[in-house]
């Protein structure tokens, strides 16, 4: 479970580094007015995506897991082939919708209140970006088919080649369209959103070609096994709900978020253009450099779901709970320096991803601890959909996005009178809630099925001086400054930001979290992976 965990963790951050960098250029070249354009676009495209997959990439891993768990071979295939039928009705819907329909859509983020680009430019963006809906829906299914079966490192390989060929297409065709051509910002950045479709396609040809150059380590029997194809799609629909009703409700928390920061700042009578500015900041540009943080939960999710629908099935529940504890104690090892140093870097951070910005460090601290909170979330929704705990998936989510958007107007007019940057009162709004959906799921998951957090308490105990010492040197750097520019940015990162993870590694390795955690063979066990692995 570690070891795939790892593999996928590393996978993935390398990926959403890449995502995170290319952004330097991609911004300079397309200014304040094309990240606005690019935010609105991303955030329609995710919702969408969350509909035209409809949880099934998870659904599958999780029943194809199943099925090998059992040796329902047979019946494994036919789960995949439904599947993939399933999400390509899906993929046709959504994009034909967004595809139509994009001026409405426009209409209903922005509420009309449009700053620095008009409605037919949001249309135009949309629009680009739709033609993914036919392509990444299919590529995710192909992933979760490998997941199922715990073979991690072509998924993950194949992530990677998607995000290289993006990220060319994103430089490369934004820069000649909007330099070298002198096309308008909306055509460059609708140029740059098809290099999603192109980086899609990409991926998906690969791991085509991958599973049929091993076809004999998939299909291991044709016996047909004893279970319809209208009971496996109602098994694929069960695992389906809750992951679908996760998933868009964490779009809605950014596309509700984005809604009503336009509408809060506009209330107090913020400039309808600075109010483009701080929502694109909020729901697009600071996420990007927070990626890290939730790319070790997305690894964790990888490897987590299999192991626990085979621990589950086999109805050992200690099991489930010793995965648990550990994926929790993974997750906070890695992504606690990663939060503490954006926090007390975030200037510099911001600085060297966009420049200089009025919002962005103070939106960046909070995003940092909102992502870690919601990957905190999405560990523990991840066990309840192996245990097949779907109720109260949907009671904490429901919860925490009422509370949510409930608090986002009446912080941010709050927050405005008592002196305090009203932008700020979005983010505080989204980690309130979700942290009373996981102190729900925590309290029930104890109270009524006997989970132990034991382990989860003595890993946060040993990382308890670890990371006070690592903050107490951030805060000391804080105090030596140099002159803003590229240069002293990026070595002050590399000198404080460094030295910040050196300290924290090298207490955690004294004080051994790391095998505790991770086991005391790790390092030895992921050679040798990689090893077979290339």
């Amino acid at each position: 479970f570690i070891e795939g965990t790892i593999i996928a963790s590393l996978s993935i951050i390398f990926v959403k580094i890449l995502g995170a960098l290319y952004v330097i250029p991609f911004y300079n070249i397309i200014d304040e007015q094309g990240g606005a354009l690019y935010s609105y676009a991303y955030t329609i495209y995710n919702l969408f995506l969350n509909i035209s997959t409809a949880g099934i990439p998870i659904a599958l891993s999780m029943v194809v897991s199943e099925f090998c768990t059992k040796e329902m071979y047979e019946a494994k295939e036919r789960t995949y082939s439904l599947a993939r039928k399933i999400v390509l009705v899906l993929s046709v819907i959504s994009f034909l919708t967004t595809f139509i329909f994009s001026k409405q859509i426009a209409l209903f983020i922005t509420s009309g209140n449009t700053g620095l680009n008009t409605i037919d430019d949001i249309s135009l963006a949309i629009k680009a970006i739709s033609a993914c809906l036919l392509i990444t829906p299919i590529l995710g299914t192909i992933r979760g088919y490998l997941q199922g079966h715990k073979f991690i490192a072509p998924s993950s390989s194949s992530q990677i080649i998607e995000q290289v060929i993006r990220i060319i297409v994103v430089i490369l065709g934004s820069y000649l369209a909007i330099k070298v051509y002198k096309s308008s910002i909306s055509i460059g950045v609708g140029i740059a959103l098809t290099g999603a479709f192109i980086g899609a396609l990409t991926a998906y040809i690969y791991l085509k070609v991958k599973i049929k150059n091993s076809k004999e380590v998939f299909i291991t029997s044709t016996k047909k096994d004893n279970i319809s194809n209208k009971e496996i799609i109602k098994k694929i629909i069960t695992y389906c709900i809750p992951i679908v009703l996760i998933s868009i409700i964490s779009n809605l928390y950014e596309t509700i978020d984005l809604k009503l920061i336009i509408k809060g700042l506009n209330i107090i009578n913020i400039d309808p253009k600075e109010v483009e500015v701080i929502a694109s900041v909020i729901t697009t540009w600071s996420p990007k450099i927070c990626v890290v943080i939730t790319s070790v939960s997305m690894g964790l999710i990888t490897s987590l779901i299999p192991h626990i629908i085979g621990s589950y099935v086999k109805k050992d529940m200690r099991d489930v709970n010793h995965k648990f504890n550990q994926a929790i104690g993974t997750m906070l090892y890695a992504t606690i320096p990663m939060t503490l140093a954006i926090i007390f870097l975030s200037s510099d951070v911001y600085y060297l991803f966009y420049g200089q910005s009025n919002y962005g460090p103070t939106v960046l601290k909070y995003i940092a601890i909102v992502n870690l909170v919601a990957s905190l979330v999405t560990i523990m929704n991840t066990v309840l959909q192996g245990m097949s705990k779907f109720k109260l998936i949907y009671i904490s989510t429901i919860i925490g996005l009422a509370i949510n958007t409930l608090l986002d107007i009446p912080l941010i007019l709050l927050f405005n009178n008592i002196g305090i940057h009203p932008y700020v009162a979005t983010m505080v709004a989204s980690i309130i809630g979700y942290s009373i959906s996981f102190i729900i799921v925590a309290i029930i998951l104890n109270r009524k099925y006997h989970f132990s957090y034991k382990n989860s308490y003595r890993y946060i105990k040993k990382l308890i001086i670890p990371t006070i010492v690592m903050t107490l040197f951030l805060i000391i750097s804080n105090y030596i400054k140099l002159e803003q520019n590229l240069l002293n940015t990026f070595l002050r990162l590399i000198i404080f930001g460094g030295g910040a993870m050196f300290i924290y590694l090298l207490l955690t390795h004294i004080n051994k979290s790391t095998d505790e955690i991770f086991g005391s063979n790790i390092i030895d066990v992921l050679k040798r992976k990689l090893k077979k692995t290339s």
